[in-house]
């Protein structure tokens, strides 16, 4: 219920990062997918293992994998796997229509199109409520857990699905049907209060509803896990092995590299020429631009396809369909630049998940950390590099040819990654980007921990920023209004952006150590060696492995921030002869 989704669009056709709608960009919902009824319609089997009914009629559940039968008997694990994986398919099938649904809101549907696009999203969510949570559905894991443990099945695969099916049907049945009703009345509400809000600087409508959501969310995790702090327990469901204490200790070390760096930029550093950030470059220039970043970033472009939208986002439909969209600004291009390689590192991802894994709860990305760790390491680590310039700016000049014809890889390569505070999230450049991060961080915490109230947050806002940015907070549009997250009550959602930057940070030294040049293969602009090792150990995991269990397996070693510190270091005092 606290989750919602990055960057994408609710029944009301409002497109921005978090929605009121529960589900989440990537697919890491609680409730993993939408569905109805069973897909072979029987009410239940007529065989040894009735709906939980002992066939003396006693109401035992009765499972041929637990008892013995006359000689001749055919146990019948096969055949409930085979209606588990069926239940599966039901709940993609829903899925699958409701990114549809919601991509299509967010691209190219009519603003009229709003209301019957939300009548049929309902009616698909609730279908799928009832089929995650069904009694037919809690029993038929009950039986296969059982079967397990018997010895009469041995499918790995089928025993990881099993896993995260029934942590994704545990979770879902956690809440309440009056709370979930509650909680989607409340977003939805916000979220319309918080589009009005943004745009007038009025942070005193919206003020009510932090503190409601706040209080919400506290009662939501008891249902989760009472025995941990609420916090805690949402932190956990958008990055699992997550909490305060392993954020606090990450935020730590991020804030005792970058703070000092960036005064010592703005007291020191000398920043570059840059004003051909800011020249023209058509609309059409910019379109064909995009579809060659995407085959540079190496999309299969059968499987992927580009849209145009208010807010850069992407969304995995399927193994072989992940869409990307853009927005595009004729006066800055390098916003379309980077916003296309990010979404399609998220893009890409979805499509590398194992193909076995396809239309079972195991497909999609992992969490939220993982995706963002797989989009910014195409955006910076790749796409900033200096090795990258040549193939980018190549295609600049392609597509530009008057305004990058004279700019040259040093030049643009200063240029991409000038370190320079500013007010807004969103426009935040690699360096300082993990700050912003960390102001709405210890804000939610301080929330939580009844530390402050929503009345507090424009001053604590303004304060955290003068701190750790050096800037100045004119108004709450450019504060604490700014970012959507919170309208959907997204509170624990934010430090995964760090973290996915400090995830990819750890991926190149085991890269090098397996023998893939990242250097050699930016410069050459041929990303198969780099695509082949992330497919090899991230994607085509998809959500059979949590995040922190990905990174051991992929660097041989636990996540460690201080590979994320030491490359922002080195870095930029390099970059700023610091």
């Amino acid at each position: 219920m606290g989750k919602h989704k990055e960057e994408h669009a609710c029944a009301h056709g409002h497109k921005h990062e978090h929605e009121c709608c529960g589900k989440h960009e990537h697919g890491h919902g609680h409730e993993h997918e939408c569905c109805g009824k069973h897909e072979h319609g029987h009410g239940h089997d007529h065989d040894c293992c009735h709906d939980g009914e002992h066939a003396d009629g006693s109401g035992r559940e009765h499972d041929c994998c637990c008892h013995e039968h006359e000689e001749g008997h055919v146990c019948q694990a096969p055949k409930r796997a085979e209606e588990f994986r069926a239940l599966e398919r039901d709940l993609w099938t829903r899925s699958y229509l409701l990114k549809i649904a919601e991509f299509d809101g967010s691209t190219v549907a009519p603003e009229n199109s709003a209301s019957a696009r939300g009548e049929a999203m309902a009616t698909l969510a609730g279908e799928h409520h009832e089929l995650l949570t069904s009694e037919r559905a809690q029993k038929l894991v009950r039986k296969l857990n059982k079967a397990y443990a018997k010895g009469k099945l041995d499918d790995a695969q089928l025993a990881d699905e099993l896993r995260v099916f029934e942590r994704d049907q545990r979770e879902a049945l956690a809440f309440p049907k009056e709370e979930v009703e509650s909680w989607s009345r409340l977003t939805c509400e916000a979220d319309a209060v918080w589009h009005k809000a943004e745009g007038a600087n009025d942070w005193d409508s919206f003020e009510p509803y932090i503190d409601r959501m706040v209080e919400a969310l506290k009662r939501q995790a008891g249902y989760l896990d009472s025995q941990r702090d609420p916090y805690d327990v949402w932190l956990d469901q958008y990055e699992r092995g997550m909490d305060a204490a392993a954020y606090d200790a990450f935020f730590a070390q991020v804030r005792e590299t970058v703070v000092p760096l960036v005064r010592d930029i703005a007291e020191r550093g000398e920043q570059p020429r840059a004003d051909f950030l800011n020249a023209h470059v058509s609309e059409a220039a910019q379109r064909a631009l995009s579809f060659d970043l995407m085959k540079l970033v190496g999309l299969d472009m059968a499987s992927t396809t580009l849209a145009f939208t208010e807010h850069p986002f992407s969304e995995g439909f399927s193994t072989g369909d992940a869409r990307v969209a853009t927005h595009i600004y004729e006066d800055n291009a390098m916003s379309n630049v980077y916003s296309i390689i990010h979404e399609a590192g998220h893009a890409i991802y979805e499509l590398g998940v194992n193909p076995a894994y396809a239309r079972t709860c195991l497909e999609g990305g992992t969490s939220m950390g993982i995706h963002e760790s797989q989009s910014r390491f195409f955006e910076n680590t790749v796409g900033r590099s200096r090795a990258f310039m040549g193939p980018l700016l190549e295609l600049l000049r392609r597509h530009a040819p008057e305004v990058y014809g004279n700019v040259g890889e040093d030049e643009l390569y200063r240029a991409v990654n000038i370190a320079r505070p500013n007010l807004i999230r969103c426009d935040a450049d690699e360096l300082t980007y993990p700050l912003h991060i960390m102001i709405r961080y210890e804000i939610e915490r301080m929330l939580f921990a009844g530390e402050a109230t929503a009345k507090d947050v424009p001053g604590l806002w303004a304060e955290k920023t003068k701190r750790y940015l050096g800037l100045d907070v004119p108004t709450h549009t450019e504060g604490a209004l700014q970012d959507t997250h919170w309208s959907g009550g997204a509170f624990g959602y934010f430090p995964s952006y760090a973290l996915g930057s400090a995830y990819d940070a750890q991926y190149v030294p085991a890269m090098q150590a397996a023998g893939v040049g990242l250097e050699a293969a930016c410069a050459a602009g041929d990303l198969a060696p780099v695509r082949a090792w992330l497919g090899e150990n991230i994607w085509r995991w998809g959500r059979g492995k949590d995040a922190l269990e990905l990174v051991q397996g992929a660097c041989g070693a636990p996540f460690d921030a201080t590979f994320y510190c030491d490359y922002l270091a080195g870095k930029f005092r390099d970059l700023y002869q610091l």
